[in-house]
């Protein structure tokens, strides 16, 4: 646990540690240690906001003159084949839902159900673990950034 993150309240910290978990074991391929922070962060009321919020932020990084179809289409290239290698099924739809709704451009239909919780934060986590290997980045700084956003946006709420 970074010195940063024992100052968010206890529900933020277990995001961010359940988080920083999941994709360490991602980047290592661990199968049994992916699955088990997966299965906890899932669990963790408000992971899939910050996730998303960490997924947007490394888009809008590695693309700094905008994000457009070719440049979806690449990071899901890239990043299903190699997820798939390792952590069957990986979904190419839930992925492009997934960063779709965190660069604000797809509202989740109400006519059709979301995956579940689980797929939705394995997804989430291997696209995040993806951006980050594509732009050779540490997690810590976005994962802040996510958090200050978040707080941002519900204080002006």
């Amino acid at each position: 646990m970074t010195a940063a993150w024992r100052r968010l309240p206890p529900p933020a910290r277990a995001i961010a540690v359940g988080t920083a978990a999941a994709v360490a074991a991602a980047g290592e391929r661990d199968r049994d240690a992916f699955d088990t922070a997966v299965l906890s962060l899932a669990t963790v009321e408000g992971s899939g906001l910050v996730l998303g919020a960490v997924v947007r932020l490394l888009v809008e990084e590695l693309h700094p003159d905008g994000v457009d179809g070719d440049d979806i289409r690449r990071i899901l290239d890239r990043c299903v084949p190699a997820a798939a290698g390792w952590q069957p099924p990986v979904d190419q739809h839930t992925m492009l839902l997934l960063l779709a709704g965190a660069l604000g451009i797809h509202d989740q239909d109400e006519e059709s159900a979301p995956p579940a919780p689980v797929v939705l934060t394995r997804h989430a986590v291997l696209l995040t673990a993806d951006l980050l290997a594509a732009g050779d980045r540490p997690l810590d700084p976005y994962l802040g950034a996510a958090f200050a956003e978040i707080q941002r946006t519900e204080l002006q709420d």
